[in-house]
């Protein structure tokens, strides 16, 4: 999977950074990709620390964060890092409300969670 759709991606040092493409992850078609997208990234590639960047999405759904989280499992799964940055305060409220700010390690900006791996 040479190409992907839904993400792009920056290598910076150990840590891949990935930027979605997507403003609302909200199709189930596009959530499906983003998952597959972001599993390869983990399953096949072995990427180990993985930052993910929502600088440019307005909108996730539920059955975004629900892959989300299962990208937390297989990062763990294979003794990696992911974090998560960027995140708009109206969408960073709902990992609030969901208790997921807990499980997740959220950071301001990209350059703060390049620090802290």
């Amino acid at each position: 999977m040479s190409e992907y759709r839904r993400v792009d991606l920056n290598q910076v040092g150990e840590v891949t950074v990935v930027r979605l493409r997507d403003y609302k992850i909200v199709e189930e078609v596009a959530i499906q990709e983003f998952g597959q997208e972001l599993f390869h990234l983990v399953e096949v590639e072995n990427r180990g620390k993985l930052l993910v960047n929502f600088s440019t999405v307005e909108f996730l759904s539920s059955a975004a964060l629900g892959k989300l989280i299962t990208l937390d499992k297989k990062v763990k799964a294979h003794g990696g890092l992911l974090k998560l940055s960027n995140i708009r305060p109206e969408i960073y409220k709902v990992f609030e409300i969901t208790k997921l700010n807990r499980l997740f390690d959220i950071k301001k900006d990209e350059a703060e969670a390049l620090l802290a791996f």
